[in-house]
């Protein structure tokens, strides 16, 4: 981290919610990322951004416990995610939610099936109680009126909606979402970032997000870090607004101003 561009964040909550210490990740004999450092604050939307091949989506699976890290350690709320094993790993495991870039969901099953199944798992909700729930939670997302349909029935924008409604299903303090803007055109990506961005106000929930959508960084993120391929670690880490405006490093700059470096 000593050779990352650091712009000082805006005063705000100084709880650590996710805490990454040293982080190596790779496969076989290639090497991603090194040294990778860095802190989530409580109710903030921070971004994992950078190039493609860069290892933002494995540093995400990293931090959710499905890719081990090389060196380093992870913290998630106060455990070690690496280190913690049997109940108490589950336990970690239930209290963060995810939503992956396709949406994940199960096609034979309606919107609101998808969203009940983590309860039925979970918890030991009657299944009134567990589909009152899964329509509130489809509800936060803007997608009442399609809970009775199913995934092959419904635009990508949708899909990406219905994912964050499973993700929240448990009432995680955390969510992790992958490339979320991604295969979205325009319109629909300014209003899933829109329903991020009221998620983390009404519900205090901090959001961990990949992506190099730039105008979706732009309009989410409180803070973000940015990875690069070449230097195999952290290049800026800040505001993306203020990176973009007053980054001096030429890859940086490159990035937010959509300029060859």
């Amino acid at each position: 981290m000593s050779a990352a561009e650091i712009v000082a964040p805006a005063a705000g909550t100084t709880e650590t919610v996710v805490s990454c210490e040293g982080i190596a990740a790779g496969f076989g004999d290639r090497l991603l990322f090194k040294d990778v450092s860095f802190e989530v604050k409580r109710g903030e939307v921070f971004v994992i951004l950078g190039g493609s091949g860069c290892g933002k989506s494995t540093l995400l699976k990293l931090m959710i416990g499905l890719v081990p890290p090389r060196a380093g350690r992870v913290c998630v709320l106060d455990t070690d995610v690496w280190q913690t094993e049997g109940e108490a790993r589950l336990a970690l495991l239930r209290r963060i939610g995810v939503m992956w870039q396709q949406g994940a969901l199960f096609g034979s099953q309606t919107l609101l099936e998808n969203v009940e199944m983590p309860l039925a798992e979970h918890t030991k909700l009657r299944p009134e109680a567990r589909r009152d729930v899964a329509r509130v939670k489809l509800g936060l997302v803007g997608l009442s009126e399609a809970a009775d349909r199913l995934p092959a029935e419904i635009s990508g924008g949708m899909l990406k909606r219905a994912g964050v409604a499973r993700a929240l299903a448990l009432d995680p303090p955390i969510l992790f979402l992958d490339e979320p803007s991604a295969g979205l055109d325009p319109v629909t990506s300014a209003g899933l970032d829109a329903m991020i961005k009221d998620l983390a106000a009404a519900l205090g929930t901090t959001f961990v997000v990949v992506t190099h959508e730039l105008a979706s960084i732009l309009a989410i993120g409180d803070r973000c870090i940015m990875l690069d391929k070449e230097a195999q670690g952290i290049i800026a880490e800040g505001d993306p607004r203020r990176l973009r405006d007053e980054s001096t490093n030429p890859t940086v700059r490159a990035f937010f101003r959509r300029e060859a470096a």
